[in-house]
């Protein structure tokens, strides 16, 4: 009786023990993987953060549109046009045309300037050479001599009354001050131009002759000192500020 006791205490022991193996063999901790499982090949493996971050980044940058400044201003400068700042192209057209007529106009008469005082020269020293060229004890020399400065003066004014008068015309433009003057006495040394290198020619016919001055070779002097007169006045006018 005793015997039985013993050997049913020794097998509840047994299958305490053969129940605790058991219960620690299906424990998730004490689980063993099985021997025929791999691992998985190195390019399938998951990225380490610091490899996929430069991806992400990447990503961003290809799917993120760059942003636009929509009044960002241009690095080329550019001056802006006439038609920029409101000319339509024929006013532009109309302008330049009568900016290169002014222009024009302008350089023909500072020729024309130059010219009348370079002319002023030869007209001075025939005035002067004209009192040794009349009267009966007069030599051919000095005769020859005042007609010479006479021809030049007479052709260098006359190139310069060229420039003058082939000037083009501006339109809406008004003659003033010292041009209306200067306009005025033209109209006196211009026809005396014309007429003293005639009146000169009779009067040194005649005095080569040997005759003495007389009819229209006496009205030389008086028309020669009037339009040289004239012609002194006009350039003063436009060469000297009143």
């Amino acid at each position: 009786m005793k015997r039985n006791r013993l050997q049913a205490v020794a097998a509840s022991i047994l299958c305490y023990f053969i129940l605790s193996l058991l219960s620690l063999a299906q424990a998730p901790g004490t689980a063993v993987p099985p021997q025929n499982i791999q691992s998985p090949p190195p390019d399938q493996t998951a990225p380490s953060p610091s490899q996929s971050k430069p991806q992400a980044d990447s990503q961003d940058q290809q799917t993120t549109p760059p942003a636009q400044l929509p009044n960002a201003p241009s690095s080329s400068k550019t001056a802006p046009s006439l038609e920029d700042l409101g000319f339509s192209t024929s006013q532009t057209q109309g302008d330049a045309q009568r900016q290169a007529l002014l222009d024009k106009r302008t350089h023909m008469l500072k020729v024309h300037q130059r010219l009348g005082l370079i002319a002023a020269i030869p007209i001075t020293a025939s005035v002067i050479t004209s009192v040794n060229a009349g009267g009966k004890g007069t030599s051919t020399t000095s005769r020859d001599l005042h007609a010479a400065l006479g021809g030049l003066a007479g052709d260098l004014y006359f190139i310069s009354a060229y420039y003058a008068i082939r000037a083009p015309r501006v339109p809406g433009t008004q003659t003033r001050g010292p041009i209306r003057f200067h306009k005025a006495m033209a109209w006196i040394h211009g026809p005396g131009m014309i007429a003293t290198p005639i009146l000169g020619i009779i009067a040194f016919d005649q005095k080569s002759k040997g005759e003495k001055v007389h009819g229209l070779g006496a009205a030389h002097g008086p028309v020669a000192i009037v339009t040289a007169g004239a012609f002194g006045a006009a350039l003063l006018s436009v060469s000297v500020k009143f």
